[in-house]
């Protein structure tokens, strides 16, 4: 149980710093920082749908598109950003094309990095148990 929520932390620390770099890093790329509740909304949703997009994604690619298989994480950042802008509550605002392609890419970047290495900063000891 421990380790779910170390994992579900994870996720919505990557989900946070993505959004948080792209939200310094493009012009178009806003969170509503005035309304702080509405950014850990767009947090939450975006980390929750990314988590669940991402696996039904694959599943459906792998059966009908294999080709498409590769860019599955880019595909469900996109949706994960595209539903968290559309809820009215969710503190976040992506406008123009530019914003929404390199806001996608940003977004997957920081939070496939961080999933990738924020697991080795908080569950060390369970990792190196497991080693020995």
């Amino acid at each position: 149980m421990i380790r779910f929520l170390i994992r579900a932390g994870i996720w919505l620390v990557s989900a946070f710093l993505g959004l948080v770099i792209a939200d310094l890093l493009l012009p178009g790329f806003s969170l509503h920082w005035n309304n702080w509740w509405g950014v850990v909304l767009a947090v939450v949703i975006f980390a929750v749908l990314q988590s669940v997009l991402a696996p039904w994604i694959m599943k459906v690619a792998t059966r009908r598109a294999p080709a498409f298989v590769g860019g599955i994480g880019l595909v469900s950042t996109f949706i994960a950003l595209l539903i968290a802008v559309i809820i009215p509550a969710a503190g976040i605002g992506i406008d123009g094309p530019v914003a929404w392609i390199v806001g996608t890419l940003v977004v997957w970047l920081v939070t496939a990095l961080a999933t990738w290495l924020l697991p080795g900063i908080f569950l060390k000891d369970t990792i190196q148990q497991k080693k020995s």
